[in-house]
């Protein structure tokens, strides 16, 4: 199978909406779904699933989240948007909807099953996976994912340089509810980040 066909397959499914995991439990909205892949990048960037604005916009980090990972990574959005240059698959492909209090639900169980392995095979040029929070730490990580995120992403030297190919290197999730993570965790920006763009600028180039 090439690219061009599995993405029309994934632009396609319904399965979430259609024939849910749980039955009393479909997607309330009509599907969208959101990815980006690349016979080409050598980065892959593994979020969680598309907000709101994604989804009604169909640009993945299309929002404010989006803003301060491409200034994680020190790309603009040109770069960003640049399919040979970044691959773009969140675990859950379409927007999931809101909790009761108001926050994005987690990425829907229906999708990472059916799809996660087989765009991961499709692209074997990948040499570095960015896991952009929990989720996409669980199915990447395996055994290098620690009890939570905090201690997951402090371990980042462990995880990128375990000689994994391809390499792994976790990330919080950009949201800026997570502003208060980032300042508890000096750290991050201190440590992790001066490599993160030091390692996409030389796979990027």
């Amino acid at each position: 199978m090439i690219l061009a066909d599995l993405h029309g397959e994934i632009a396609r499914c319904r399965v979430c909406r259609d024939t849910p995991l749980r039955a009393d439990d479909p997607l309330p909205h009509e599907p969208r779904p959101i990815v980006v892949m690349s016979s080409v990048a050598r980065i892959l960037i593994a979020g969680q699933a598309p907000g709101l604005r994604v989804h009604e916009s169909g640009i993945p980090f299309n929002d404010a989240s989006g803003d301060r990972l491409r200034g994680w990574l020190q790309v603009d959005r040109e770069t960003f948007y640049d399919p040979d240059r970044f691959a773009i698959v969140p675990m859950g492909f379409c927007f999931p909807g809101y909790g009761a209090k108001g926050s994005d639900l987690p990425p829907r169980r229906e999708c990472a099953p059916l799809w996660r392995q087989k765009v991961i095979d499709q692209m074997p040029q990948i040499e570095l996976v960015l896991t952009v929070g929990q989720y996409a730490q669980a199915w990447h990580m395996g055994g290098l994912r620690q009890p939570n995120m905090t201690e997951t992403v402090k371990a980042w030297r462990e995880t990128l340089f375990s000689n994994r190919s391809p390499a792994v290197l976790p990330l919080p999730h950009p949201s800026w509810r997570n502003s208060s993570w980032l300042k508890r965790n000096p750290w991050f920006e201190e440590e992790l980040l001066p490599v993160l763009r030091n390692r996409v600028k030389l796979l990027i180039s």
